[in-house]
């Protein structure tokens, strides 16, 4: 991880490949699993040889997926979560997220929503919170942007306001997935 404790490519591209490890369930090929982590990550930032360079078989070294019981080595083992990977996914989702919209960003943020489920109800919640922390701080560093050049001639503030709302739309909907998740924790 970064310094400030936001993942950086490999590290998205681990959360993405043991997420859909574990949203299989019971297991999956390996090169099934190279393909969708691969075409999943390739929607969310388009092509990128940082992300797609990344090997999954370093996942297998490090422990963190293994053959299904009673299957190989072989090439295209049925690959299955080994505990340090069910911690190592659960850590990568508390990940915090950088205030930016970059397309790493952005595909680290799509991977949290797709995965979000499987942590537990009181940690989903905290996740929001962080989201909207993040949402939060770009407004606040787009809206000062925007306030020094609000003079300027050109198209840089029509811009910004355009980005501006689109964050303000976006808080907004966290905000309302923040209160039904904190409803739902209430009423456990």
């Amino acid at each position: 991880m970064y310094a400030d404790n936001t993942l950086t490519p490999k590290e998205a591209v681990r959360l993405c490949a043991l997420g859909t490890l574990a949203l299989a369930g019971g297991g999956m090929r390996y090169s099934v699993l190279a393909h969708d982590a691969r075409h999943f990550m390739s929607r969310v930032t388009g092509p990128s040889l940082e992300l797609m360079g990344t090997s999954l078989e370093l996942l297998k070294f490090e422990g963190l997926i293994q053959p299904s019981e009673g299957q190989g080595m072989e090439d295209d083992a049925l690959m299955e979560l080994t505990q340090k990977g069910r911690d190592e996914l659960q850590k990568l989702l508390m990940a915090r997220v950088r205030a930016d919209s970059s397309d790493l960003n952005k595909l680290i943020i799509t991977l949290k929503f797709r995965f979000l489920h499987l942590l537990p109800l009181e940690e989903q919640c905290n996740q929001v919170d962080s989201l909207c922390d993040a949402a939060q701080a770009e407004l606040a560093r787009l809206g000062d942007l925007h306030d020094n050049h609000c003079e300027d001639t050109g198209y840089l503030t029509n811009w910004l306001d355009h980005d501006l709302s689109l964050i303000e739309k976006r808080l907004d909907w966290l905000e309302t997935m923040r209160n039904t998740l904190y409803a739902k924790l209430e009423e456990a």
